[in-house]
């Protein structure tokens, strides 16, 4: 049994109608918390947004029986807190259980401060979200926000489009501590499994581990000669092939007795094989790095970039390189946001394996199925091509696409327009947005895998529009209270 929200207040329960807030705070949380207040009692945004947050209960299960689950709302409150304040789940759970007014949000009167949440149930509660969800949330916050700030209901939507890159939680990749990781997992996984099914076939997992991390540090430290004598670099070069010859030796050999204990408990001790996909997909990570190194290394030769991994937890994890002063690279993957002129996040796509110039069509596509007043669109030059030019003048009344490379007479005289230098100065304006991302949690993404990455990027997104409402809450009670 899981309800939206609690229907029955209880004696010394504020209703979140009537929080009140202090008006010169300058903190993040009052602007978060009074979007929020404004999502609960204005009623049809109240009811669209409760209507789609009643889609995260799976099919079949009763709203009526069961043990009763964390209320949809809490986990709306904990989900935009936890990304709009860059928090982690430890200080989310300090949060919830301490701060006053947040318990106030999340239903909790005066008296019921012995009710605490475990760490574990507010990461399963807000785990709940699917990028799908949020996305149809987040429309339903854009159109409330626009019907408070919008003067004009035929006012068209002028948008600002461009991308950036949110980073995974992973360690700078080499080949040689990729295959680190592979046989550190692989051994710690299979002592858990002979632990399980009492067979002592892997008690010195501790030592193997730390034996072939001694040997890493030892391959880690060796550098290229930079001597000027040839046979002092001929030297060095065979000490870097020996010690990498002798590191991925051991591997092999763990490797060996890797697969044999798996054999055994396969044959010997019917254990289904199921159970082993984990450390499986391992011992094939670790059989590419052993053959990258050995290609690289002994033979020489250069590693084509398609064949790489950069990261063994986070396969997500692209190579980026978005050329910024004093950034080489980047370990994530590029997030393409469509701003409007109010400030608010109108659609964002997450890009895997794809460029700016590929993805452009289809924002615009998307965000007008949702925002069919979108008019005009700016974007940079990494978003041009022929093609995209084409299409897009076709969907939008203005489309503020500069040309790459050296332009012609006539694209020259498109770029000279008042009206395309105007929307051209103010699409800078997005890098604002951006930066307000980046800020609160959507810098680097803590939380696994891509469905993950997806979730935490469109919860950042929701976060921050909800936040923006706020703002525009706080400073028209700010205006009045100056006028009263």
């Amino acid at each position: 049994m899981r309800e939206t929200v609690k229907n029955q207040m209880v004696i010394g329960e504020v209703g979140i109608s009537n929080i009140s807030f202090d008006l010169n705070s300058r903190d993040d949380i009052p602007q978060l918390l009074m979007g929020l207040q404004y999502i609960y009692v204005t009623p049809d945004v109240r009811e669209k947004v409760f209507g789609i947050l009643e889609t995260m209960i799976p099919s079949g299960v009763s709203l009526k029986n069961g043990r009763p689950g964390m209320e949809l709302w809490k986990i709306l409150v904990m989900g935009t807190l936890r990304l709009n304040l860059n928090y982690d789940y430890d200080r989310l759970q300090e949060e919830v259980n301490n701060h006053h007014t947040i318990r106030q949000m999340l239903g909790h009167s005066i008296f019921d401060f012995g009710e605490k949440y475990r760490l574990q149930t507010i990461k399963d509660n807000v785990s709940l979200f699917t990028q799908d969800i949020l996305i149809k949330i987040n429309e339903v916050i854009v159109k409330a926000g626009h019907s408070l700030i919008k003067n004009d209901e035929e006012e068209k939507i002028h948008g600002r489009c461009d991308s950036f890159v949110v980073e995974t939680d992973v360690h700078f990749p080499t080949d040689i501590n990729l295959l680190f990781d592979a046989i550190r997992k692989i051994i710690q996984l299979i002592a858990v499994q002979c632990s399980i099914y009492k067979v002592n076939l892997w008690d010195e997992s501790v030592y193997d581990i730390n034996k072939f991390k001694k040997l890493y540090r030892i391959v880690q430290n060796l550098k290229k000669s930079t001597s000027s004598d040839d046979e002092q670099r001929a030297i060095q070069d065979e000490k870097i092939i020996k010690s990498h010859m002798l590191y991925i030796d051991l591997a092999r050999k763990y490797l060996s007795k890797a697969l044999f204990i798996l054999k055994f408990l396969s044959e010997h001790l019917g254990v289904c094989e199921m159970h082993f996909a984990e450390i499986v997909e391992f011992i094939v990570h670790a059989y590419r790095q052993i053959d990258q190194i050995e290609r690289r290394v002994i033979h020489g030769e250069k590693i084509p970039h398609e064949e790489k991994v950069f990261s063994l937890f986070e396969l997500h994890t692209e190579w980026l390189n978005k050329g910024k002063a004093g950034v080489l690279v980047e370990l994530g993957l590029n997030v393409c946001v469509l701003e409007d002129q109010h400030g608010f996040i109108l659609h964002h796509k997450v890009m895997q394996n794809i460029s700016d110039c590929e993805i452009a069509i289809d924002m615009v596509k998307e965000t007008q199925n949702m925002f069919p007043d979108v008019s005009t669109c700016s974007f940079d030059k990494g978003f041009y091509s022929k093609s995209n030019k084409e299409e897009l003048d076709k969907i939008l009344d203005n489309c503020i696409l500069p040309k790459k490379g050296k332009l012609s007479s006539m694209d020259k005289e498109i770029e000279e327009e008042d009206e395309f230098k105007l929307y051209r100065r103010k699409h800078s304006a997005v890098e604002s947005a951006i930066n307000a991302l980046e800020v609160h949690g959507l810098d680097r993404c803590p939380d696994h895998g891509i469905d993950g990455f997806k979730r935490y990027v469109a919860l950042a997104v929701v976060a921050r529009n909800i936040q923006k409402i706020g703002s525009i809450i706080l400073n028209n009670c700010r205006n009045r209270k100056k006028a009263a």
